[in-house]
């Protein structure tokens, strides 16, 4: 009895936790990272062109968030190791704070969250089960290729994003570093690498998902 109540807390916070990604206005633990640049003499007023590319790049950044917060709450929820749980549930809460910078830094440009968050979450925690599914090594493989993924697609925004947007710019190269970090964690936590046409779909798939994110 202990097991399946313990089973049903989790599922129960598991559905909290997505209701308050999706709907809710998420809190970050980290200082906003564009504090640091406030008064940086490179940081230029932008151009309504520049804000609306800004907006729609962030845009996709804060779907990506959306999306890790589904990965990492099916993993962390289909693996019965508690030390891996404990592992995907820390890589959730820091990326938490990207879900809050994000959308804070989107506000300030005058943009809006994709309106198709319900959609990205759903479909990133059916991902993140099917990948809890194949064994703890093939979901920390996953994680791992996911966040390198990540990095590479941030790295391709740092360099889209306009040159005096310096307050976009710090937050994205917080969140790279991040990344990076939660790569090397899975990795050392025996990760094992993924087949060729994994990654390939992956990458497919996430192209799908920023496309279409930049604009809806």
């Amino acid at each position: 009895m202990p097991v399946s109540l313990s089973c049903i807390d989790r599922l129960i916070s598991t559905a909290d936790r997505a209701l308050r990604t999706v709907a809710g206005h998420p809190s970050a633990g980290r200082p906003y990272p564009a504090l640091r640049v406030i008064d940086d003499p490179s940081a230029t007023p932008l151009t309504d062109a520049e804000r609306q590319q800004a907006a729609a790049l962030m845009r996709v950044n804060h779907v990506g968030e959306v999306c890790a917060q589904a990965l990492y709450e099916a993993q962390a929820l289909g693996t019965p190791d508690p030390v891996l749980r404990r592992a995907f549930q820390h890589a959730a809460q820091e990326e938490v704070d990207h879900l809050a910078w994000t959308e804070r830094r989107i506000e300030e440009l005058g943009g809006r969250r994709s309106l198709l968050n319900p959609l990205w979450y759903a479909g990133a925690f059916a991902i993140g089960l099917m990948a809890a599914r194949a064994g703890d090594r093939v979901s920390l493989g996953f994680m791992a290729e996911t966040e390198n993924q990540v990095e590479q697609h941030l790295q391709g925004h740092m360099e889209r994003l306009p040159m005096g947007d310096t307050a976009s710019r710090a937050i994205v190269e917080q969140m790279q570093a991040d990344e990076v970090a939660h790569g090397q964690v899975a990795i050392s936590l025996g990760g094992a690498e993924l087949p060729t046409p994994v990654r390939m779909a992956m990458r497919g798939a996430a192209r799908v998902m920023t496309s279409t994110a930049h604009y809806i």
